[in-house]
C-alpha cells in the first residue's frame, strides 16, 4: 500500500486526537503493558486510546511517535495483512525515535494477530481495539501468547456520564438539594437512554442509538458472520429484549421467531444469540443452583446498555431498572454473578454475587404489591445461606433499612446504587 496514504491517515488521526474532548474513565493501564480493548461499538474504546496517546505526549513523547491507524477508514479499504509492514515503514519516515502503535478495529484485517504478536515480540508498545468478543477468547489468547492484556470497555457508567456533563456527584453534592436533584434527573435519563458516550450530545437520542444498533446488527453480526437470515436476527433481538427480567429457553426464543412465519430452529437461536454476545450487544446470566444442562439452555439475557433496550420496550420501567442493575454488576464483578432460582424452595433472587455474599433484588418500588414478594425471597434465601450475607433491594427512589427475621435489608435508590464503588 502507498506510504503516502498511510501517512495521511496517521496525521489525520493525530489531529483528531488533539481536538478530542476526553474525560477520565474508570479504567487503569499498566505503564509498559500492551492492551487489547474490546466492547460494543461507540462505547468509548477509541477515545480511551486518544487519552493514552495524549498522556504519552504529556510525558514528553513527540506527536511523530504516535502511530494511530483506524482500520475502518475508507482509505484503507484495500488493506490486507501483507500491508502491515507498510505501517511500520511509514511511521519510521516521521521519526527515528520509539513508535507507539494504536490500532483501531484491527479485527477487520484477517491475520492481524500474527502482526500484533510480532510487534510485541520486538518489544514495541501496542494498543488495539476491536468490537468482537472472539478477540478475548481462549484461542486468541493462545495465539498472542500472553503478550497482551485484555480489557472490556463498556459504555459510560453513570458516574462517567455525570463527569461528562460536569455534574458534581461527591458526598457533598448528594446532600445539596439542587445538585441532588440534578443527579436524580440524570439517573432517570440514564435509565431510559443508557450511557453510549455520544448519546449525551444528542437531543433526539433514539435516532443516534438506532444508528449504532443498526451498525452493530448489520455490520458486526449479520455481515461479519454472513448470516443468510437477517430478519430472523432482528426478530431474535426484539424477542430477547422482551424477556429481560425473566429466564428463557432457546427453544422458546426460536418458537417466538417462528411464530412470525420465518424458518428458524432452536440451534439457530443458540448460534445467533452467540453472535449477539460476541458483538457485546447482550450478555447472559445463568442460574446458580441449576443443573449444568439447564444453566446453558435457560439463561437470562440483558443488554449491554439501556439505550439499546429502549429501542424495543416502551413503558417497561421495571425492565429498564433491572437491566441497569445488571450492567452495573457486570462492571463491578465481571461475569462472576448469577441469578438464583429454586423451584423446590420457591426462592427467586434477581442477582447473587457469591464472592461478596450478596443477594440483590430489584423492584421499581416497594409498594404493597411487591413488598411481600421481594422480601419473602430474601428471607427464604437467608434461612439456607452459609456465612454472613448482605441483602440489598434496588428501587427507583425508595431508601430505607428493613429489619426482619434476623436480617438487615438495605433498600437503595437507583442513583446511589449506580454511584457505588462497591456493595
Amino acid at each position: 500500500m502507498r506510504h503516502e496514504i498511510i501517512k495521511r491517515v496517521i496525521l489525520d488521526l493525530q489531529q483528531m486526537i488533539k481536538n478530542a474532548e476526553i474525560i477520565d474513565r474508570d479504567y487503569h493501564f499498566e505503564e509498559r503493558a500492551n492492551y487489547i480493548l474490546v466492547g460494543v461499538r461507540r462505547s468509548g474504546k477509541s477515545t480511551m486510546l486518544y487519552k493514552k496517546a495524549r498522556d504519552l505526549i504529556s510525558s514528553g513523547v513527540d506527536w511523530n511517535q504516535i502511530c494511530y491507524v483506524n482500520f475502518e477508514d475508507d482509505r484503507l479499504m484495500e488493506f490486507t495483512n501483507r500491508d502491515f509492514d507498510d505501517i511500520i515503514e511509514s511511521a519510521h519516515e516521521f521519526t527515528d525515535k520509539k513508535i507507539y502503535y494504536f490500532f483501531d478495529e484491527i479485527q477487520n484485517i484477517d491475520g492481524w494477530e500474527r502482526f500484533a504478536r510480532r510487534l510485541a515480540d520486538h518489544k514495541e508498545q501496542v494498543y488495539i481495539t476491536g468490537s468482537n468478543a472472539k478477540m478475548l477468547s481462549r484461542e486468541m489468547e493462545e495465539r498472542l501468547g500472553g503478550r497482551y492484556i485484555s480489557m472490556m470497555i463498556m459504555p459510560f457508567s453513570f458516574s462517567e456520564a455525570l463527569d461528562y456533563r460536569h455534574i458534581p456527584h461527591d458526598a457533598d453534592a448528594l446532600l445539596t438539594t439542587s445538585q441532588a436533584g440534578q443527579i436524580r434527573g440524570a439517573a432517570d435519563e440514564y435509565l431510559h437512554h443508557g450511557g453510549l458516550p455520544e448519546t449525551l450530545d444528542y437531543k433526539i437520542k433514539r435516532d443516534y442509538i438506532q444508528s449504532v444498533y443498526d451498525k452493530v446488527l448489520l455490520g458486526d453480526i449479520v455481515s461479519r458472520n454472513r448470516l443468510k437470515n437477517p430478519d430472523a436476527m432482528r426478530l431474535l433481538m426484539k424477542k430477547t429484549a422482551e424477556t429481560v427480567m425473566h429466564e428463557v429457553s432457546f427453544n422458546k426464543l426460536a418458537g417466538a421467531v417462528k411464530s412470525t412465519g420465518l424458518r428458524f430452529s432452536t440451534d439457530a437461536a443458540i448460534v445467533y444469540a452467540g453472535y449477539a454476545e460476541d458483538a457485546y450487544l447482550i450478555f447472559r446470566l445463568t442460574n446458580y443452583v441449576a443443573k449444568f444442562s439447564e444453566k446453558e439452555s435457560i439463561p437470562r439475557f440483558y443488554f449491554i446498555d439501556n439505550g439499546f433496550l429502549s429501542l424495543f420496550l416502551i413503558d417497561k420501567n421495571s425492565a429498564f431498572l433491572e437491566n441497569a442493575v445488571a450492567d452495573r454488576l457486570l462492571r463491578l464483578y465481571g461475569k462472576k454473578f448469577y441469578y438464583f432460582k429454586s423451584r423446590a424452595t420457591g426462592i427467586d433472587i434477581d442477582f447473587f454475587i457469591p464472592e461478596e455474599n450478596l443477594a440483590v433484588q430489584v423492584a421499581y418500588s416497594l409498594d404493597e404489591n411487591s413488598y411481600d414478594r421481594e422480601i419473602e425471597s430474601l428471607i427464604k434465601f437467608s434461612e439456607s445461606a452459609d456465612g454472613d450475607m448482605k441483602y440489598l433491594v434496588v428501587t427507583y427512589e425508595d431508601e430505607r433499612k428493613i429489619e426482619t427475621n434476623g436480617i438487615t435489608i438495605d433498600v437503595m435508590p437507583l442513583y446511589k446504587f449506580l454511584l457505588s464503588r462497591s456493595l
